[in-house]
């Protein structure tokens, strides 16, 4: 039983290390970095080892409970058998029903049999986890012994539980520092990105400042064009101007003659402005429109007038 123990304390340490230390690139460590890093495992071995303990011994337990209890069945059975086979001379209807029970008695000794087969490998897969757990902290006890003689050696630590966790520390620092590295690094690339985003935005607007510049020199040039044509045109304007200045004064002088001569016709004052030529024409306008209906009332009654000399000579 002992041998048994032994060996599945066995395979369990060395099943422990195996799935809760897998191996790393220790290759970039220091000596006592990996020494750290190696008694961590050795506190997660004994604490693996331990549980596998207990959790053995309960199962031994466990199986030694059903033993005893299939034992009894077994025992049990017999008996059953006995006055089955009694009870079936005695009585054949009823020996149908106890043969079906023994049927059933031997199906259920059969399933604790496999029961009992599937424990005994358990156990077998224990104890070769026992003993791979040994040979792995055997491997391991070096580093342990590495760190003992550290803590004795340094003035800054006094036990081993300090080392590791200065280390502990020390790689807490390592990490923040590469995280806030790559934080950093991400905020200088994002703002690079924003850089070449606002380079190209305002070179594109440079582009266009230009392109617009060059449509306005064309307009300034065009327009300096047109100003000469308008400059020649406003000339010719200006000399035409004077003519029709001259021309209107002729105009406004005549108007004004016979706007005085109608006044003296008619012997009457107006109260008109010598500078308002429109109101004088109007004036004339009406004194010519007076004349035209006189003369043609004149016309009427000459008319009349020879038409009844005509009628009186005939």
């Amino acid at each position: 039983m002992d041998g048994e123990m032994e060996d599945y304390f066995r395979s369990v340490f060395d099943e422990k290390l195996l799935v809760k230390m897998p191996e790393r690139e220790d290759d970039h460590l220091t000596p006592a970095t990996r020494l750290l890093e190696k008694r961590r495992e050795m506190a997660e071995v004994e604490q693996a080892l331990s549980a596998q303990k207990e959790e053995f011994q309960m199962k031994m337990e466990s199986l030694q409970q059903r033993k005893e209890e299939l034992e009894r069945k077994e025992e049990q059975l017999k008996m059953s058998i006995f006055k089955f086979d009694k009870f079936l001379k005695e009585n054949d209807s009823k020996r149908t029903r106890a043969i079906g029970k023994a049927k059933t008695e031997q199906e259920l000794t059969k399933q604790k049999e496999r029961d009992l087969e599937k424990l005994n490998e358990q156990v077998a897969d224990l104890m070769l986890q026992k003993e791979r757990l040994k040979q792995r902290l055997i491997k391991n006890a070096v580093f342990w012994k590495y760190l003992e003689q550290v803590a004795q050696k340094s003035e800054e630590f006094h036990e081993i539980r300090d080392v590791i966790d200065r280390f502990d520390t020390l790689l807490a620092t390592h990490e923040a520092l590469v995280k806030k590295g790559t934080e950093n690094q991400e905020a200088v690339e994002k703002e690079k990105a924003l850089l070449h985003q606002f380079v190209k935005e305002k070179s594109n607007e440079i582009l266009k400042y230009n392109n617009d510049l060059a449509d306005l020199q064309s307009k300034v040039d065009l327009t300096h064009e047109e100003t000469l044509k308008w400059e020649s045109t406003w000339a010719r304007i200006q000399n035409t101007a004077a003519s029709k200045t001259l021309l209107l004064g002729k105009i406004k002088m005549a108007t004004l003659n016979l706007f005085q001569m109608m006044s003296k016709e008619m012997r009457q004052k107006m109260d008109i402005s010598l500078d308002d030529t429109v109101t004088q024409l109007d004036k004339i306008k009406l004194f010519i429109l007076d004349l035209m209906a006189i003369l043609a009332d004149l016309k009427r009654a000459d008319l009349t007038s020879s038409a009844g000399a005509m009628s009186t000579i005939n």
